[in-house]
């Protein structure tokens, strides 16, 4: 393992995830970390001078498309058995929270 993780860093990064760590969770996590990096740097070893950057793994086409209205929003079915209504709305007591 090449990336050695500090107490220091460990505690920094408790503070910044708002972790309580006990001294075991500590050195696991230290040791994760390190196999992260680690991973990370095998990772950079690969050549990737003519890969062509992504921001999707599958192909995004045409994504926005126009809304249509199906069903309708039924506005008057809803509206038709309501005590008390103005044009499109229903009309409710005021209620005061105090």
């Amino acid at each position: 393992m090449a990336n050695i993780i500090s107490d220091e860093i460990i505690d920094y990064v408790g503070i910044l995830a708002k972790l309580e760590l006990d001294s075991e969770e500590k050195e696991q996590a230290k040791k994760d970390m390190g196999r992260m990096l680690d991973y990370i740097d095998k990772l950079n070893e690969l050549d990737t001078q003519n890969v062509e950057p992504m921001s999707h793994i599958f192909p995004a086409n045409n994504v926005f498309r126009e809304d249509k209205v199906a069903n309708g929003d039924g506005r008057e079915y809803v509206l038709a058995n309501v005590p008390e209504r103005k044009d499109d709305c229903l009309i409710v007591p005021k209620t005061i929270v105090g």
